[in-house]
């Protein structure tokens, strides 16, 4: 392998030339003793050099006192000392040349007090002082099968030689990293071609590893099991390369992740769930998100092929009418659809199966199936011409081993993507396994619903890498947007926004907005009023009162002058009984207008992925229901589409028990714009709640009722 040449190429850490161990004991007690055995067991073809000042060779092969003495410069050097004697070593490292590091040692961030922490940080500027970068600390290191390299104390390739396979896996955790996941999908069947398990992430981070495994032309698929995201930024350039190469990222992400909290004065920043961001994000840049790890590997059975279905429809045979059934069942929880077969593939499959009347899909062949494999085969065949099949699932029971060998013959040619579901044995080879095939390229499952899983997976990142290749992802902003009105607009408002001002900068982006005047007298309230017309909204105007109905002061329907007079006086006394210090800058009159089904749009601050837009349904329900969809701003049309299909409350715009249809357009322009606003402002607004958000019929567009922003401090 060839030597890096930037900071950001870890080749020379993946896949060195030559490396050193200090720490190396022949003691298997020890993890200096574990990591050496690997070292030296797995195959590798470089030079090793075991560094301990006590001992003059380990098993034959020389030992040095140190770095420095060392008859050439490692590409990497692997460290097991104490967390103190760390620093030390990275000098001598630094002295000599060394330019990529794995410390294992432990005693830093995972420990949790601040003298870890502080123990972390010094160590990352230690090794940026002398141009090192580093892996771990607290870490178990890496395997790498295509070039025989493993610097890791893991027992999992211990004295297996298993070839080189096309799935990279990336950890944070070592016994999950490499027993869990890699060990269990190397049992599965599948080959690996590099593994990382990188501990505290100082320097090198789980973002870096899946990077080079995506770029490597041995590896086509990458799994990650992670705890945390460092970087938005980073994530989204990974996701893109990802989609740019055809290569999945399946991620399992584990745990609730505490990178910071939210002022939570909003609707939207009071709701809003890591959980859900992360989800969100996974979905727009077309990550494969999954919730336990033998998920991960099952999942890149049909992924590794890297040939995408271009629809999501299915069909299957068997001989079997109970598995026929389960299967159609797993198909339907991922939305996957068992179309009807055309008319000629009727009357072919009449031809085929006389008596048998009209063949549903899926289709059970009985018993005439069993033994009759030419049967078989032109069945398959038949129904998988089916323009309407998109992926064909033969179900096989317990076949012969040559039978088998027939289907997957069968599979190779049928023209559609396929996937075995093989529920039995082998009738003449016992130790005959599904990883077998699986060794082999096929993909093979055991049960219905990982097999289904990982067809709508495999379609959905299809569709993403199409969508991408089309441009559909490509924000571009909207016409009429102003947005340097609506930083004039910003620097001449105060800490804390009202809704007439966060009104103004939102008209700015081009959202309908109310008709409103504020009046500071009753009598100004009265004369706004007859202007506007009609029934009559009158809210506080306070930057110190962001939830007014609480405080008493918003009156709805008010019409008339002594009415108006009279809501203006008791919405004033009320907002000063609420809050005695608040300032009140008068009340807001406001037209009141006609009903329509009301959204909440809304825009929190990740700390992590940076300014994420929300929709849901509005009023009371966005707290109650909690039926809110999230994106990473800026958005496009297509991604805003998608937000509204995934609120279960969405037939609510289509129209329900003989309501008209809503202006669904209209919505996607505001969660557009909304989402520019929030990436232009992203240092400057936290939290933003548009709520309600009234939406009339189909080509009447919406009105912004009510907004609060909520600046950044």
């Amino acid at each position: 392998m060839a030597a890096a040449n930037n900071a950001n190429d870890i080749t020379p850490l993946m896949a060195p030339r030559s490396v050193a161990l200090v720490g190396a004991t022949d003691h298997l007690t020890s993890f200096g003793g574990r990591v050496y055995q690997q070292m030296m067991g797995f195959g590798f073809k470089g030079n090793i050099y075991p560094i301990n000042p006590r001992l003059a060779d380990i098993r034959g092969v020389k030992c040095y006192p140190n770095i420095k003495d060392l008859p050439e410069v490692p590409d990497h050097v692997g460290i097991v000392v104490s967390a103190e004697r760390v620093f030390d070593v990275l000098t001598e490292c630094g002295e000599k040349g060394v330019k990529f590091a794995t410390v294992f040692s432990g005693g830093f961030n995972e420990i949790g007090t601040l003298e870890g922490r502080e123990r972390q940080q010094r160590l990352l500027e230690h090794g940026r002082n002398y141009g090192i970068r580093f892996m771990g600390p607290n870490c178990n290191g890496i395997v790498n099968f295509v070039d025989r390299f493993a610097m890791t104390s893991t027992a999992a390739v211990k004295g297996q030689y298993a070839a080189p396979g096309d799935i990279g896996v990336v950890s944070h955790s070592g016994g999950l990293g490499q027993i869990t996941v890699m060990w269990r999908a190397m049992e599965h069947g599948l080959g690996i071609s590099y593994e990382a398990s990188c501990g505290n992430e100082a320097d090198i981070d789980t973002l870096d590893f899946a990077r080079f495994m995506l770029r490597s032309e041995t590896t086509n698929v990458v799994l990650l099991a992670i705890e945390g995201i460092k970087s938005g930024d980073k994530f989204r350039a990974l996701a893109h390369e990802a989609a740019e190469l055809e290569k999945p990222l399946v991620i399992l992400k584990l745990g609730a992740t505490e990178v910071g909290s939210r002022a939570a004065a909003s609707h939207t920043g009071a709701i809003a769930a890591d959980n859900d961001i992360v989800n969100a994000v996974c979905k727009q840049y077309g990550l494969i998100r999954v919730n336990e790890c033998n998920e991960l590997y099952e999942t890149a059975v049909f992924l590794r092929k890297r040939r995408w279905p271009k629809g999501r429809g299915l069909a299957a045979v068997a001989p079997t009418g109970g598995n026929v059934v389960n299967l159609a069942d797993a198909g339907a929880i991922f939305d996957l659809q068992w179309n009807a077969f055309t008319n000629d593939t009727q009357a072919a499959l009449a031809k085929l199966m006389p008596g048998y009347g009209k063949v549903g899909n899926p289709t059970d062949l009985t018993s005439a199936a069993t033994g009759n494999q030419e049967f078989y085969r032109t069945a398959l065949m038949t129904i998988a011409a089916d323009p309407g099949v998109d992926v064909m699932i033969p179900i096989v029971p317990s076949p012969s081993r040559a039978n088998l060998l027939q289907t997957v013959e069968i599979m190779n040619h049928c023209g559609k993507e396929t996937a075995m579901l093989w529920i039995g044995g082998c009738t003449d080879d016992n130790n005959y396994r599904a990883r077998d095939l699986i060794r082999e390229g096929v993909a093979v499952y055991r049960d219905a619903t990982p097999c289904t899983r990982a067809i709508r997976a495999a379609y959905d990142f299809g569709q993403y890498v199409q969508a991408r290749k089309s441009g559909k992802l490509t924000p571009e902003r909207p016409a009429g947007i102003d947005q340097a009105a609506t930083e004039q607009l910003l620097k001449t408002f105060g800490k804390k926004i009202t809704e007439r001002e966060a009104k103004l900068v939102l008209a700015c982006y081009g959202l309908p907005v109310t008709q409103e005047v504020l009046a500071k007298t009753d009598d100004e309230a009265v004369s706004h009023a007859a202007k506007i017309g009609g029934k009559l909204v009158l809210k506080i105007d306070s930057p110190d009162i962001a939830h007014k109905t609480e405080a008493g002061g918003v009156k709805l329907g008010v019409e008339g002058k002594v009415a108006i007079a009279e809501a203006f006086e008791t919405i004033i006394k009320s907002a000063k009984t609420y809050a005695p210090n608040a300032q009140i800058n008068g009340v807001l009159v406001q037209e009141m207008a006609r009903p329509g089904v009301e959204l909440m749009l809304g825009v929190i601050r990740d700390p992590v992925f940076g300014p994420i837009v929300a929709v849901g349904l509005g009023g009371i329900f966005v707290e109650v229901l909690k039926d809110i969809a999230y994106r990473a701003a800026p958005v496009t049309p297509l991604q805003a589409n998608e937000m509204l299909d995934e609120l279960r409350g969405k037939k609510l715009l289509e129209g329900v028990r003989g309501t008209a249809a809503r202006d669904r357009d209209a919505v996607v322009d505001a969660i557009v714009r909304l989402s520019w606003f929030a990436a232009d402002f992203r240092d400057d607004v936290a939290e933003l709640d548009i709520n309600p958000l009234m939406v009339y019929r189909a080509g009447e567009g919406l009105r912004v009722l009510d907004a609060l922003i909520v600046r950044a401090q």
